[in-house]
Formats: structure tokens, C-alpha cells, sequence
């Protein structure tokens, strides 16, 4: 089946990644495939010990490799302040890889108090994506790179009720956040275009993979675990992003996915994203609904 694969990263020497979560999962392997390509790559992560961990294993590798920590907790909006004032201080910055999330946890709140998926997935991302727009605009090929999934079909553009307190269905929950996913990175490619910046904003998904993302799903997690034998591995899984960061033919607003059944498996390409996602009044509308749920907002990008 022809695709994108890690086979067609090009050379990335001179160019610097943020990845979030790339401690494991599909931002490891991302961080892997970047920083093999000579890409400079920065690991922003909650937790250092394991972000350590996963640099080592990269340089085993890849001797050599260009690899530094980022302190970053999604779930707390004063920490995204904080860790983008720092990668704003780095001397180059080109490419952004949202990939940190959360799927299906019990009822769990973020630091400000909002229903943890909606607030790591989306205003974590919002929040992050806004603050280091100025430092990526003097980047070279500079983009952003929004993670979505192929649940954001299931997903509806509800957020009255950010925090929770009236209902929790986590499965639910988790396809809204990736429905805001892919809202995010669409109508943040129409505002980009709008002002002729030099960012682009591309969505990408993984399909279906084996990874830790699914660790509170109980019982289904042995189901996941079969599942990255028959579909996806964490590697596979994570073509799309690479493409999405790296690949030469990319454009602003492009999505992408696994090319093979229902977009499940297989190498990387354009993807399918719903009417929703690519609604333009539910994109503004959840853009200003962020910046007042964030108080960041990008103002240098007109309605």
C-alpha cells in the first residue's frame, strides 16, 4: 500500500521539534524517527525521570543525537505559561508536535478545574499552540502539528459544560476533545492563511496502535493490546505525524491518517475528517470559547 513511512522523513538537520509526550507511545517514536533525521528534538514532558529515560534510549540509536527537556503539564495552564515562555527563549524553533493526551480516565480534573480530556487535550494544546506562535512564525518551515483521531467523527461540538459537573461519559468526553482537536487545527490554518504567516497548522491521527494512551480503558486494554498486533504498532502509528511534520508536499490545513481500512492501519496520508470538524461557525466558536476558558489569545490572528 503506498504511504508516507519513516522511510521518507528527509533529512531535518538544522531544524528544531518540540514533541509533546514524547517520552512514549507515538511521541516517542516521533522523537525517534526527528531526531534520527538529524532534527534537533526537544521532549516536553510532566516528567523528566521518563523523558531522561526515553533520550537515552534514543541515543542508543542514534549516538550523538540532538535531544533536550522541556518541563510541560498540559493539565495546569500557569505550567503551559511557563514552559512556553521557556521554548520561546530557545534560539530556533520550526515545528510543534501536539501529541500529549489523555483517553478515557475516570472522572479527573486539571489544575483550573476542568474536566481533564477537554482541558489537556484541547485547552492544554490551545494554550501552548497560541503562546508559541510568534517564536514558530521565525522558524524555517515552521508548523504546528494537532493530533486528532478517528473518534473526533463521534464527537459534538458540546462544551457548556467544561468542568463536568452535570454529566460524565468519558467515552464521549474523549470524542468531543478530539472533535476540538480538529476544529483547533482548522480554523487555526484559516487564521494563519488570513494573515499570510508563514505557520502552517496540519492535523494528523493515528489510526488505531497499541499504546499506553489506553490505559484506563480496563479491560479493554488487553483488546488494545491484540489490536497493535493486527493493526497498528506505536511506530506505525506514528507515520502520520511525521508526515504531518515533515513531510515536503504538506499544506496548510491538511489532515492525515493510515491509508488502509476505515484509516485504521497502514502507511500515511490524507484523511477524512467530518462536516462538523470542518465547520467554520463551530471553529470560531470554540476558539473564542477557549480563549475564555484559557485567558491566552493569540491576538496577532483576526476573526
Amino acid at each position: 500500500m503506498p504511504g508516507f513511512t519513516a522511510a521518507d522523513v528527509p533529512d531535518l538537520s538544522g531544524r528544531t521539534y518540540v514533541v509533546t509526550g514524547a517520552n512514549t507511545g507515538l511521541g516517542f517514536e516521533a522523537a525517534r524517527v526527528l531526531a534520527g533525521r538529524g532534527g534537533e528534538v526537544v521532549l516536553a514532558c510532566r516528567s523528566e525521570d521518563k523523558a531522561r529515560a526515553a533520550m537515552a534510549k534514543i541515543l542508543e540509536e542514534t549516538p550523538g543525537a540532538k535531544l533536550d527537556f522541556a518541563e510541560l503539564d498540559l493539565g495546569d495552564l500557569e505550567a503551559v505559561k511557563q514552559a512556553a515562555e521557556s521554548l520561546s527563549q530557545r534560539e530556533n524553533l520550526d515545528v510543534l508536535v501536539n501529541n500529549a493526551g489523555v483517553m478515557i480516565p475516570p472522572l479527573s480534573h486539571t489544575e483550573q478545574g476542568f474536566e481533564l480530556q477537554f482541558g489537556v487535550n484541547h485547552l492544554g494544546t490551545f494554550a501552548l499552540t497560541s503562546l508559541l506562535l510568534p517564536k514558530l512564525a521565525e522558524g524555517k518551515d515552521p508548523r504546528v502539528v494537532v493530533t486528532s483521531s478517528i473518534a473526533h467523527r463521534s464527537g459534538q461540538a458540546v462544551w457548556s459544560d467544561p468542568k463536568a459537573e452535570e454529566d460524565y461519559a468519558r467515552g464521549q468526553r474523549y470524542s468531543d476533545s478530539k472533535l476540538a482537536n480538529a476544529l483547533f487545527f482548522v480554523e487555526l490554518a484559516r487564521r494563519l492563511s488570513a494573515i499570510g504567516s508563514p505557520v502552517m497548522s496540519v492535523g494528523c491521527h493515528p489510526g488505531v496502535a497499541s499504546t499506553e494512551l489506553g490505559r484506563h480503558v480496563g479491560i479493554a486494554n488487553l483488546a488494545m493490546k491484540f489490536v497493535g498486533m493486527v493493526l497498528n504498532t506505536a511506530e506505525q502509528g506514528a507515520w502520520p505525524t511525521l508526515q504531518a511534520a515533515t513531510g515536503p508536499e504538506v499544506a496548510n490545513g491538511d489532515y492525515y491518517g493510515p491509508r488502509g481500512l476505515r484509516e485504521m492501519s497502514g502507511p500515511s496520508g490524507r484523511a477524512f475528517l467530518t462536516r462538523l470538524a470542518r465547520d467554520p461557525g463551530a471553529g470560531e466558536w470554540l476558539w473564542k470559547r477557549s480563549v475564555e476558558l484559557t485567558g491566552v489569545d493569540p491576538e496577532l490572528l483576526p476573526a
